[in-house]
C-alpha cells in the first residue's frame, strides 16, 4: 500500500509553522528579538509621516509588581495602537510611571526609620522608584506590549518634574490658586491631606450621643417661641452626632429655615423636668430614642432604658425665627476655654432623617460647617482647631489635650454627662470615610492649604474651572457612553481642589512667602522659573537645597520657603503638559486622541488631568475617554490573596503564555467586570488552539505557492474562490469597524466564527480535496492557492493587534524571504490588507449563504445514514437533491461541481413542482473506493497502467487535469 501511495501522492505540503504554540516556552525568545531588532523603532520608520493617533498612558504608580489589573490596562493600550497603527496612522506609545507620593515614601521610612534627613528620603525615594520600575516595565514587556521602553516618561524625571514647576507657576498667574484655612480629607497615618480620589468607605461603629446646649439669649429665645418668658430651668437645643470628638470645638448651630422646631417640657424619664428645643416632625422619635438609649452606664442603664419618656409642647416656631439666637458650650462653666457662645445659622443642608433637626457646627471638621461659619463672617484665626495632624487633642485643650480624638469619645460623653448635657448615648455602625492605603478612619480638619479653585473667576474674567470642565466634558467621546455622566456629575459637585501635600518626596509648590502677612513673593512668577531651570539640571533636591539668599538677597530674612508638595494628582494630572508638550512632544500631539484606564479613575487620573488642562489650555486634554472594569474571579468575587483567589499575569504568562492573557483580555466585555479563572483561562486556550490550526492548514497550502508566478487573476478564478475573498473582505469591514470603536470582544468572537464556521465548517472543508488531489501546478488547484493567500494576508493582520507573537511568528513564515525583508522583519510596520475588488461580491455573498443553508440539511440528513451504518464517510454516499424554483436553479448552476460542495461522491438534483416535495435521497455508492482521491467512481482501475485510481486521479497527475468551474 505505501508503494502505491508513493506512486500517486497527494499534494500534502508541510509548514515551518508548528501545530503546538508552546507559547509559555517560545514567546520569550521573541520578546528579546523584538528588543534586539528595535522593531518599535523600525514601526516607527514605516509610520512615519501618517497622520498621527496618540493614546497618552496613563502612569501605573512605581511601587509594587504588577498584577492582572495592570496587565488588561496595558495589553488593551498595546491592542489599540498596534490597530490604529494597522489603520495607517502613526501611532506611537510612550509608557510612563507616576513616581512620587506617599506610598513609595512610607516604604523609605518601613526601611530606614523616620525621621530621615530629607536629602536622605528623596535619594532613597529615587532609588526605589527606579528599582520598581525596572521590575514592572520587564512584566509588561513579556506581555507583547510594543512600545518607547528605553525612554519612557517618568514625573521623576527632572525635567518633568521642573515643567509641573513651570505648570504650577501658569495656573498662579491665571488666578486659579489661593491659599486659605479649609477642612480637607486628612488621614493621620498619612499625616497629610487626601486627594478624593484616595477616599473610600468602610463600615465603622461609633457612639451615637444627643447633647444639649443651654440658651444664653433667653429674651430672643421665649419672643422666637412668642412667649412673655422661658421657664426657670435651663432650656436646651439638642443636636445628634455620631462624632462626640468634635463637640470641644463646636461653635455655631444650625437649623433649617423652614422647619417647625417645638419647645416642650420632658414630664417623665430621667430628664424629666428639663426643656428642649427639638424640630417638630422628629419629636416622636427622639423621645423614644432617649428612652431606648438612656444615658446611663451599668445596670442603671437597663432601668433608664426601660422607662418611657414623654413630653408637653410648650411653643412652636420656624427657623428662620431662631436665626442668631445664641447658645453656650455645653462645657461653658467648666472651664473658661469653653466660655463661648454658640450662635443658631440658618443652613439649607439641615435634614429630617435622623437626630433633631438642629446640626452642631465645628467648622474645622465639617465643610457645610465651614462654609456656614465662615459665610456668617467668622474669620480664619477664630476657627478651633485643636486636632492636630497626628490625630490628638493639642495639650492646651482643657480636659482632653494629648488624647486620640477616638479614644476622647467616651472622657467626652462622660463629661456632657456631668454637665446635664447628654440626653441619650448609643453606638451606631455606619459608613465612614478611610484612607484608601491604611484603610484607617479619616476626618474632615481645616488646614491651611494651597488651593485650585473651581468657581473663583480668572484674572482675565474667562469661565470659572468648573465652566471649562463641564464644557470639556461635553466636547469629549465616552467608551462605554455612561463615563459622561458620571465624571460630569464628579466635576459638578466637588469642592475645590486641595493642591498642597505635606511630604518630602514630592515636586515642590516653590514658592517664597512673606514671614508675617503669608503673602507670596511679588516677583512669584520670575522665582518658579529660576527654581525650574534649577531643578531641571538636579531633580527637586535642588529646592530643598536652596538657600534663599541665591534669589532673593536681601528680602530673604522675610520670607521663608514653602514646605508643602504638590498633590501626587498634579505630577499626574499634567502629564499633558509635562509629556506630551515637554519630554516627548516629538511623539505626541495635544490633545491626546484617548486616554484609557480603570473605571476608578473617572475620580481619578481623568479628572485630574482634566482640571489642570483646563486651567491651562481652556479645554482638555483628550478627545476620547475610555474605561474598562475590573478583574475578578470566575464567580465575581474580587481578587484578594487572602481568599486566594489571585490570578498572577506573570504566572498565566509562565504557564499558559501571555498570547493566551491577550486573548482573554480581547475575549472579554471590558466595559464591565472582568472575569478570570483557570476554567475561562482553559476555555480562552481552546478558542485559540482553533485559531492556530485554522492558521495551520492556510499556510501548509500556500507554502508551494509563489503569488508573482503562481496567482491566478481574479476574473478567472473559480467562483467559491470568488466567494470565499468577497466574505474575508466582509468579515475584515466588520472587524475594522470594531476596532474603530476599541471593541475587541466582538472581534474575537467573529474571528472565531469566521475560523471554525466560513473556513473549518465549509471553504477549507470543500477546498481539501481540490487542494490534495489537483494537478499540482493546475489552474484549479492555483486559484484555491491565490484565494487562501488573499485570505491569509488579510486575516493575520486583522489579528496581529490581539494575537500578536501568533501572527508574528506566521508571518516570518507566510511572508516568504523576499516579502519579509520588504516588511522590515515584522507584520507590524504592515496596513490592513486590501483584498482584490470582486465585481459580484454582493450576488455571490448571496448566492453561496443559501447554498450553506442547504449544505446544513444534506450534511445532517448524510450524518443520520451514517449513523444508522448506512454509509462510512459522506463520500461513500450518492445524493439526489429534489429541489424546485430558485433553489434548483442554484443547485443546478453547479454542475457537475455539486457533489464537491457535499463532499459526496455523486449528487445530482431534480427539479420538482413545491417547496412540499423538496427533499433529499441517499444511496450508499455501489463503487469502488479511488485509493488516491477516496471517492467512489466506477472508472476506478479504468486506466490498465493505473490500477487502484480513479479518472480524475489519472487525469490530475498524468493528463490536463480535471475541469473545475465552481468548486
Amino acid at each position: 500500500m505505501s508503494e502505491q501511495k508513493n506512486k500517486y501522492p497527494v499534494n500534502l505540503t508541510e509548514t515551518a509553522f508548528p501545530m503546538r504554540g508552546d507559547l509559555a516556552k517560545r514567546e520569550p525568545k521573541w520578546v528579546k528579538e523584538w528588543q534586539d531588532k528595535k522593531i518599535y523603532q523600525r514601526i516607527r520608520k514605516a509610520s512615519k509621516g501618517r497622520p498621527k493617533f496618540i493614546l497618552h498612558d496613563g502612569p501605573p504608580y512605581a511601587n509594587g509588581d504588577i498584577h492582572i489589573g495592570h496587565a488588561v490596562n496595558k495589553i488593551l493600550k498595546d491592542m489599540i495602537v498596534k490597530a490604529r497603527n494597522m489603520a495607517g496612522f502613526d501611532a506611537q506609545y510612550v509608557p510612563g510611571w507616576d513616581c512620587h507620593g506617599m506610598p513609595i515614601e512610607i516604604q523609605i521610612e518601613k526601611q530606614f526609620g523616620k525621621n530621615l534627613p530629607t536629602a536622605e528620603v528623596l535619594a532613597k525615594s529615587r532609588a526605589y522608584a527606579s528599582e520598581q520600575i525596572e521590575r514592572q516595565k520587564k512584566d509588561f514587556i513579556r506581555l507583547g506590549v510594543l512600545g518607547e521602553w528605553d525612554n519612557p516618561y517618568k514625573t521623576m524625571n527632572f525635567g518633568n518634574e521642573a515643567d509641573e514647576i513651570r505648570a504650577l507657576g501658569t495656573i498662579l498667574d491665571k488666578g486659579f490658586v489661593y491659599r486659605g484655612l479649609k477642612p480637607v480629607n486628612w488621614c493621620f497615618d498619612c499625616g497629610s491631606a487626601l486627594a478624593e480620589a484616595e477616599v473610600e468607605y468602610q463600615d465603622k461603629r461609633d457612639p451615637e450621643i444627643y447633647v444639649g446646649f443651654p440658651a444664653a439669649d433667653r429674651d430672643a429665645l421665649a419672643k422666637a417661641f412668642g412667649l412673655a418668658n422661658l421657664p426657670a430651668d435651663p432650656v436646651y437645643a439638642v443636636i445628634w452626632t455620631t462624632t462626640p470628638w468634635t463637640i470641644p470645638s463646636n461653635q455655631a448651630l444650625n437649623v433649617h429655615p423652614e422647619f417647625s422646631y417645638r419647645l416642650l417640657r420632658i414630664e417623665a424619664g430621667k430628664h424629666h423636668g428639663k426643656h428642649v428645643i427639638i424640630a417638630a416632625d422628629l419629636v416622636d422619635a427622639f423621645l423614644k430614642d432617649i428612652a431606648e438609649k438612656g444615658t446611663d452606664k451599668g445596670a442603671d442603664k437597663e432601668a433608664a432604658a426601660g422607662a418611657t419618656v414623654t413630653a408637653a409642647v410648650l411653643g412652636e416656631t420656624t427657623g428662620a425665627k431662631l436665626a442668631h439666637v445664641r447658645f453656650r458650650h455645653p462645657f461653658a462653666d467648666l472651664d473658661p476655654a469653653y466660655n463661648r457662645f454658640s450662635p443658631v445659622f440658618l443652613g439649607e443642608y439641615v435634614t429630617l432623617d435622623a437626630g433633631t433637626g438642629i446640626v452642631h457646627s465645628a467648622p474645622a471638621y465639617g465643610v457645610e460647617d465651614f462654609l456656614s461659619c465662615k459665610a456668617h463672617g467668622m474669620r480664619d484665626d477664630e476657627i478651633l482647631n485643636p486636632v492636630m495632624g497626628d490625630g490628638k487633642y493639642a495639650s492646651w485643650l482643657p480636659f482632653f489635650g494629648g488624647m486620640g480624638i477616638w479614644d476622647a469619645s467616651k472622657p467626652i460623653c462622660e463629661k456632657l454627662d456631668e454637665v446635664g448635657a447628654l440626653f441619650g448615648f448609643g453606638i451606631k455602625p455606619h459608613s465612614y470615610m478611610h484612607c484608601w492605603r491604611h484603610k484607617t478612619p479619616i476626618i474632615y480638619r481645616a488646614t491651611s492649604q494651597w488651593f485650585a479653585g473651581m468657581d473663583s473667576v480668572p484674572k482675565n474674567g474667562g469661565p470659572t474651572l468648573r465652566e471649562t470642565a463641564l464644557a470639556g466634558i461635553e466636547a469629549t467621546a465616552f467608551f462605554p457612553s455612561w463615563g459622561k455622566a458620571r465624571l460630569h456629575g464628579m466635576i459638578a459637585n466637588r469642592p475645590d481642589w486641595t493642591l498642597s501635600r505635606q511630604r518630602q518626596w514630592g515636586v515642590p509648590m516653590a514658592f517664597f512667602v512673606h514671614k508675617e502677612t503669608g503673602e507670596l513673593h511679588p516677583r512669584t512668577p520670575e522665582l518658579l522659573e529660576e527654581v525650574a531651570r534649577r531643578v531641571a539640571e538636579q531633580g527637586i533636591e535642588a529646592w530643598q537645597a536652596l538657600d534663599p539668599k541665591e534669589l532673593l538677597g536681601a528680602d530673604a530674612d522675610m520670607y521663608v520657603k514653602n514646605k508643602d508638595t504638590l498633590d501626587v494628582w498634579f505630577d499626574s494630572g499634567t502629564t499633558h503638559q509635562t509629556v506630551l508638550r515637554g519630554s516627548h512632544a516629538e511623539q505626541s500631539q495635544f490633545p491626546a486622541d484617548l486616554y484609557l484606564e480603570g473605571s476608578d479613575q473617572h475620580r481619578g487620573w481623568f479628572h485630574s488631568s482634566l482640571l489642570t488642562s483646563s486651567m491651562i489650555n481652556g479645554q482638555p486634554p483628550y478627545k476620547a475617554l475610555l474605561t474598562h472594569g475590573f478583574v475578578v474571579d470566575g464567580e465575581g468575587k474580587k481578587m484578594s490573596k487572602s481568599k486566594g483567589n489571585v490570578v498572577a499575569p506573570q504566572k498565566v504568562s509562565d504557564t499558559l503564555g501571555a498570547e493566551i492573557l491577550r486573548l482573554w483580555v480581547a475575549s472579554t466585555d471590558y466595559s464591565g467586570e472582568l472575569s478570570i479563572s483557570d476554567e475561562i483561562l482553559k476555555r480562552v486556550v481552546e478558542a485559540y488552539r482553533r485559531i492556530r490550526n485554522t492558521l495551520r492548514f492556510l499556510l501548509a497550502n500556500t507554502s508551494d505557492f509563489d503569488p508573482k508566478k503562481d496567482a491566478v487573476p481574479v476574473a478567472e478564478m473559480l467562483e467559491i474562490d470568488r466567494y470565499a475573498i468577497a466574505r474575508m473582505a466582509e468579515l475584515q469591514a466588520e472587524l475594522l469597524q470594531h476596532y474603530e470603536v476599541y471593541e475587541f470582544h466582538p472581534v474575537v468572537a467573529k474571528l472565531q466564527g469566521y475560523c471554525s464556521e466560513d473556513l473549518g465548517g465549509f471553504y477549507l472543508d470543500i477546498l481539501k480535496d481540490r487542494l490534495y488531489t489537483g494537478g499540482t501546478t493546475s489552474a484549479a488547484r492555483r486559484s484555491a492557492q491565490t484565494a487562501i493567500w488573499h485570505i491569509s494576508q488579510a486575516l493575520l493582520r486583522v489579528m496581529a493587534p490581539i494575537l500578536s507573537f501568533t501572527s508574528e511568528e506566521a508571518w516570518a513564515v507566510f511572508a516568504g524571504p523576499e516579502g519579509y525583508a520588504e516588511s522590515d522583519e515584522t507584520i507590524f510596520t504592515q496596513t490592513y490588507y486590501a483584498l482584490p475588488q470582486i465585481a459580484d461580491a454582493a450576488s455571490l455573498l448571496a448566492r453561496f449563504a443559501a447554498l450553506r443553508e442547504v449544505r446544513t440539511s444534506v450534511t445532517k440528513q448524510l450524518e443520520e445514514v451514517r449513523a444508522a451504518g448506512g454509509i462510512g464517510s459522506s463520500l461513500q454516499a450518492e445524493i439526489e437533491i429534489k429541489a424546485s424554483g430558485d433553489k434548483f436553479a442554484l443547485l443546478n448552476s453547479l454542475g457537475d461541481d455539486l457533489k464537491f460542495v457535499f463532499i459526496t461522491s455523486q449528487a445530482k438534483v431534480t427539479r420538482v413542482g413545491s417547496e412540499a416535495e423538496e427533499g433529499v435521497v441517499v444511496t450508499p455508492s455501489a463503487h469502488q473506493k479511488c485509493e488516491r482521491c477516496w471517492h467512489y467512481r466506477a472508472d476506478v482501475s479504468a486506466h490498465a497502467e493505473h490500477p487502484g485510481i480513479c479518472g480524475r486521479c489519472v487525469s490530475n497527475l498524468f493528463g490536463k487535469g480535471e475541469p473545475r468551474k465552481a468548486a
